[in-house]
């Protein structure tokens, strides 16, 4: 088996003839060239998905990620052997990425960091390469970090709860944001929870989206006593979904829409729509939203960025009383 790389349309293919991969090889990506390494190595054991399929995956999504991706302060969440082995996040970009490759020092609790910026597919390329399966970024872009663009929220479930469930609080979530008239796009995780955004595009502040968004997890959490918690300790989560407000945070990284996951499957956290939820909650099943590489691609194809709102429509948080 050997992966080849089709610089015009970036795409891997795979040979079943050739039984040798090369440990290294050299690919042009956008007119640049990159050394990608061990393409054959097993990163998803269930499903037999390598990491030169990680990397094709990738590529072909960049068109709709790239825009997710441009002027954020990127976080690595790397599994430079699958993610069934160890792993570690990398928020400072490493010292020998390509001199091409942007970056931007974000001024941390304790340090500087130095973060990697992708704004093109090479840079894409080449932190997948790094075993990045997973990535994780500001809800505010480099020019005005103090300001995020959007406001997020994390449904969590806590077992025995699951993604049923969330679909319960998404909804009670939706009617909330329908009586202030902001729309809400959602997302799935990649794994048992829900992803919710705000798009803003309009001056805020970490402290404004954060006490909004506590304060809407708060109120869901007083009237739906039984099914939700905005409580982070984990007793309290039990057979709950934490509407986890604190993501709105200058300090935290949100994994990013189109990312892969490092879960038992390549489970993708993938625009959805209210329909495919309201859908799934009505038969009771959520199979259908556990969208893995292949599938997420091919829904790319047919309805484009479901999520391609987050970076253009303008909404004002409304003012807390």
């Amino acid at each position: 088996m050997i992966y080849r790389f089709i610089s015009h349309n970036y795409s891997f293919k795979l040979r079943e003839e050739d039984r040798q991969v090369p440990k290294e090889q050299a690919f042009t990506v956008g007119g640049k060239t990159l050394q990608l390494s061990n393409l054959a190595k097993i990163y998803y054991p269930e499903s037999g998905f390598t990491k030169g399929h990680m990397i094709d995956y990738y590529v072909k999504i960049s068109e709709v990620l790239l825009p997710h991706l441009k002027d954020r302060a990127l976080t690595l969440k790397r599994y430079p052997d699958g993610v069934e082995a160890p792993f570690f996040y990398e928020k400072e970009c490493p010292s020998h990425h390509p001199e091409w490759m942007e970056t931007v020092t974000v001024p941390g609790r304790h340090n500087d960091v130095n973060h990697c910026v992708i704004t093109d597919v090479a840079g894409l390329v080449w932190v997948a390469n790094l075993g990045s399966i997973e990535l994780h970024t500001s809800l505010s872009r480099v020019g005005d970090r103090a300001s995020p663009t959007m406001m997020v929220f994390d449904l969590d479930p806590g077992a025995p709860a699951g993604l049923l469930q969330c679909l319960e609080v998404a909804f009670k979530l939706k009617e909330v944001f329908d009586q202030f008239g902001l729309e809400v796009f959602p997302k799935v995780s990649g794994g048992k929870g829900l992803h919710l955004y705000v798009p803003l595009n309009t001056p805020a502040s970490y402290d404004d989206t954060k006490a909004f968004a506590h304060a809407v997890a708060q109120l869901l959490e007083k009237t739906n006593k039984d099914l939700v918690t905005s409580t982070m300790r984990k007793d309290a989560r039990v057979g709950k979904i934490l509407v986890d407000w604190s993501q709105n945070d200058e300090h935290k990284t949100t994994v990013c829409v189109y990312s892969l996951r490092a879960r038992p499957r390549p489970t993708v956290s993938a625009p959805v729509t209210w329909d495919e939820l309201k859908r799934a909650r009505k038969k009771g099943s959520v199979v259908s939203l556990l969208l893995e590489g292949d599938t997420v691609v091919k829904r790319v194809e047919k309805s484009g960025d479901l999520f391609a709102a987050l970076s253009t429509l303008e909404q004002t948080l409304p003012k807390l009383h």
